[in-house]
């Protein structure tokens, strides 16, 4: 495991970030039972010295937490990170549509130019940051036009304030009213050995476009780590507690998966989980991979996963062998 580590380019942006990038929505700790910020800060600090540059936040993680301890971590190493984080999930008003409540506060989904150009300057306080590198509509608004989105997003840019423009939990109708004018430089959508619809939905889409796409629970939510026995209990609020997918059937089928994939770790003297990671970043339009990590151990962890380089064989093997496996799971 000797290789640089993976970088590729943020669509047509010129911006270049690590393939295995660290998600924070653990980090802000909401409906992942409590978070410890003196871990979390060291977590991702570790990510950027093992090399990993890109850093994936959102407001709606903890209503701000994760963004203020992210932004304490890049602290004097803001120069070594490309900075991702998004609008859209807004509490601060009752416009667009209501979409869950956060503690009791309803949380709603909104686009429109005045929230956008709100949104942006608390997220840039809470960086601590005077740009963010790549600026992504957490979930769409039915009730704002993109082209209204996209406008306020072009002039944020023009400003400087943001440097590329990202999607996410896009329909194919979403996406192609974002790339008509151009200018969308990635989608950011959930993407794993157990969830794949967007290879026909999405993908032919982007391919077209020259968008990237993030993919986001590339571990499934840590299903895939190979680290969640039959035994693991669930805590608190933590959203895996009650999950079918999280069934002890499916912990037996991925189990199965595990020992198949074991051979092939031990070979590039890697961990299963570094493996899916390592395969998801190889899977045809999937161009960064973000998993999550709450600990230094965690991270350096995800990070080695992209100076893995598996063979054209290596991959047919794990992809059949999660066919074989996981197709049958529980949803």
């Amino acid at each position: 495991m000797s290789h640089e580590i993976l970088t590729r380019n943020i669509g047509s942006s010129g911006i270049q970030a690590s393939a295995v990038g660290l998600g924070t929505w653990a980090i802000g700790g909401w409906m992942w039972g409590g978070t410890d910020e003196n871990q979390s800060v060291a977590a991702i600090q570790a990510s950027i010295d093992e090399g990993i540059s890109l850093i994936d936040t959102a407001p709606a993680y903890g209503q701000g937490l994760s963004e203020e301890i992210v932004g304490k971590a890049i602290k004097g190493r803001r120069d070594r990170v490309v900075l991702a984080t998004k609008c859209g999930l807004v509490w601060h008003t009752a416009k667009g549509n209501h979409f869950f409540d956060y503690e009791g506060r309803p949380v709603h989904r909104y686009l429109g130019r005045d929230s956008i150009v709100y949104e942006v300057e608390q997220s840039l306080k809470r960086l601590g940051t005077d740009y963010i590198d790549h600026y992504i509509t957490h979930w769409q608004d039915p009730t704002t036009p993109i082209e209204e989105t996209k406008e306020a997003l072009e002039k944020l840019k023009a400003q400087g304030k943001i440097r590329s423009i990202g999607a996410s939990n896009v329909s194919p109708q979403d996406l192609k009213a974002y790339v008509v004018p151009g200018g969308l430089d990635a989608v950011q959508e959930e993407y794993s050995m157990v969830k794949r619809d967007i290879e026909t939905t999405l993908l032919p889409i982007c391919a077209r476009h020259d968008v990237s796409t993030l993919s986001y629970s590339s571990l499934a939510l840590g299903l895939l780590s190979g680290k969640i026995g039959a035994d693991r209990v669930f805590e608190g609020d933590d959203q895996r507690k009650d999950s079918p997918r999280f069934s002890i059937a499916n912990r037996e089928k991925v189990a199965r998966l595990m020992r198949e994939i074991a051979p092939i770790a031990d070979v590039h003297g890697a961990s299963n989980a570094q493996i899916v990671i390592a395969w998801t970043i190889q899977q045809p339009g999937i161009t960064f991979a973000l998993c999550g990590a709450r600990s230094p151990d965690q991270a350096r962890e995800n990070a080695k996963a992209g100076r893995i380089r598996l063979s054209p064989e290596e991959i047919k093997t794990i992809s059949k062998a999660a066919t074989k496996h996981l197709t049958a799971l529980d949803a």
